[in-house]
């Protein structure tokens, strides 16, 4: 038996790798392995972000697109190389148990754990009124992309470009076309609205770094499989 024994290590190997590869449905890819240089910082995965604690069916740090999506954000990526800068990614593909847990949250009047940092005007009974919060959301469907412009090199974790308003800001100040951002944040914002726009996404009117795939190749499906 001991003779076999590296034989049956070799087997198990292989035959386990195409299962860690198939974890994806078809039509969809890990944006750090389709997206050449791309930096992510994941926050739903972590406590840091509005609802302060991981969110449901993000079981690992990843980003995931459809492959149409992640092809055109190369493309983004591709064209920003050249002065230094490239993308950051927070958020793309999300389960539809995460945005469960949303609504869940937002329901809960107590739980205001993270009002000063991501929401400090805005009152928790009017995100569903303000459009912040929904039942359903793009991000489900697999073309969305949450994202912000950042150096490529001599980084340290967390840098990025100056946009007016943080990540997951609910307000005004994060709306595309705020007054209140300055006249460079206002260019960083345009910067990456224009990229994107050319290579075919779509902005959010309340989200400086929200956008979707216009032609997305799952128009009406949402989809729950686990990001990990």
């Amino acid at each position: 038996m001991d003779r076999f024994l590296p034989f049956l290590l070799l087997l198990s190997a292989l035959l386990s790798g195409p299962v860690a590869a198939a974890s994806l449905p078809p039509g969809f890819v890990y944006v750090d392995e389709a997206v050449t240089g791309v930096k992510l910082e994941i926050r739903y995965a972590t406590p840091h972000n509005f609802v302060g604690r991981p969110i449901d069916g993000y079981l690992k740090p990843r980003a995931i697109l459809t492959r149409q999506a992640a092809v055109a954000l190369d493309a983004v990526q591709a064209e920003l190389k050249p002065f230094g800068l490239g993308l950051k990614v927070f958020d793309a593909y999300r389960p539809r148990r995460a945005v469960a847990h949303f609504v869940r949250w937002a329901e809960d009047p107590g739980d205001a754990a993270m009002k000063q940092e991501f929401y400090p005007t805005v009152k928790k009974e009017d995100l569903f009124k303000d459009g912040y919060i929904a039942a359903r959301s793009s991000h489900s469907r697999g073309s969305t992309v949450d994202l912000t412009l950042a150096p490529l090199a001599g980084a340290t974790p967390g840098e990025e470009l100056d946009m007016g308003s943080p990540f997951d800001f609910f307000g005004p100040p994060s709306w595309p076309d705020s007054p209140a951002a300055g006249p460079a944040q206002r260019a960083h914002r345009l910067l990456l609205r224009t990229l994107m726009l050319k290579h075919g996404f779509a902005p959010y009117p309340q989200e400086w770094w929200h956008f979707t795939l216009k032609n997305e190749p799952f128009p009406d499906t949402y989809f729950d499989f686990p990001v990990e």
